[in-house]
C-alpha cells in the first residue's frame, strides 16, 4: 500500500523560508520519480518541481532560484526548501509518486502573508 505523508506546511511572512518533506512508504523510493505539486483556491493543481531517481530536477518556472528539491533515498523522503516565499505561493503543496499510476499525498498548507 503506498502512502505518502506530507508535512512542514505553515504560516510564513513574505520573505520568509519553510521546508517541506514528504515521506513514502509502499514503493521502491530509489527508482521513483517524486514531485511537488500546488494548488492555490480557484485554480488547477499544477507543478512546483520534480526530481527523479537518479536525481535530475525540473522546476516551475516561477520557482526557479527561490525553491529546491531534493531526497534522501535512504529515508525514504523528498524534500522542498523554499525560500523567498511570496504572496502568490500560497497554496495546498501536495507530493506525488509518478510510477505505474500516480499516488498523492494528502496535501500541507502553505500560507504567505504580505
Amino acid at each position: 500500500q503506498v502512502q505518502l505523508v506530507e508535512s512542514g506546511g505553515g504560516l510564513v511572512q513574505a520573505g520568509g523560508s519553510l521546508r517541506l518533506s514528504c515521506a513514502a512508504s509502499g514503493i521502491i523510493f530509489s527508482l521513483t520519480t517524486m514531485g511537488w505539486y500546488r494548488q492555490a483556491p480557484g485554480k488547477q493543481r499544477e507543478l512546483v518541481a520534480h526530481i527523479t531517481g537518479a536525481g535530475s530536477t525540473n522546476y516551475a518556472d516561477s520557482v526557479k532560484g527561490r525553491f529546491t528539491i531534493s531526497r534522501n533515498n535512504a529515508k525514504k523522503t523528498v524534500y522542498l526548501q523554499m525560500n523567498s516565499l511570496k504572496p502568490e505561493d500560497t497554496a495546498v503543496y501536495y507530493c506525488r509518486a509518478t510510477m505505474q499510476s500516480n499516488y498523492w499525498g494528502q496535501g500541507t498548507q502553505v500560507t504567505v502573508s504580505s
